[in-house]
C-alpha cells in the first residue's frame, strides 16, 4: 500500500470493536485503510486510557488523520475517542458504529477525512431495514 490514506480507529465496549473488524476481514480479506480497535473495559481508568487510545491514533495517522468510529455517543468509549483531538491529534468522530458502517467507509479508501465522515454516516444509517410485516 503506497499511500495508506484515513486511519480508522473504532473505539468500543469490550468485544465488540475486534469482533466488527474480523467480520469486515470476513467481506473484504484485505482492507484497504489502516484499521484497528480499542476496546475499552468496564472499570478501566479513562486517562490511562485516554493516553492508549492516543498512541494507537498517532500511529495510525499517516498525514491524513483519523477517523474514529465509536459505539455509542456519550458513553466512554465515544468520550476518549472526542478529546483525542484535545492531545493534538487530527481526528473526526462518528457515533453509532455498525458493521455497515465501517464496510461502507473500507470501500472508500481514496476519500479524504472530512468525507469519509459523511460516508460513515451514511452507510451506518444505510445498513438499518425494517421489515415491513
Amino acid at each position: 500500500m503506497s499511500d495508506p490514506g484515513v486511519g480508522v480507529l473504532l473505539m468500543t465496549h469490550e468485544a465488540v470493536g475486534q469482533a466488527l473488524i474480523s467480520a469486515a476481514r470476513h467481506v473484504m480479506p484485505r482492507l484497504p485503510l489502516h484499521v484497528a480497535a480499542v476496546e475499552v473495559p468496564a472499570h478501566a481508568d479513562p486517562d490511562i486510557m485516554r493516553s492508549l487510545t492516543a498512541q494507537h491514533a498517532r500511529e495510525l495517522d499517516s498525514g491524513h488523520g483519523v477517523l474514529v468510529l465509536a459505539d455509542l455517543y456519550g458513553a466512554t468509549p465515544c468520550n476518549i475517542g472526542l478529546s483525542l483531538a484535545d492531545l493534538g491529534v487530527r481526528i473526526r468522530c462518528v457515533s453509532g458504529l455498525n458493521l455497515p458502517m465501517l464496510l461502507r467507509v473500507l470501500n472508500y479508501p481514496e476519500k479524504s477525512l472530512s468525507e469519509l465522515v459523511e460516508v460513515a454516516a451514511a452507510g451506518g444509517r444505510g445498513g438499518i431495514f425494517i421489515d415491513h410485516a
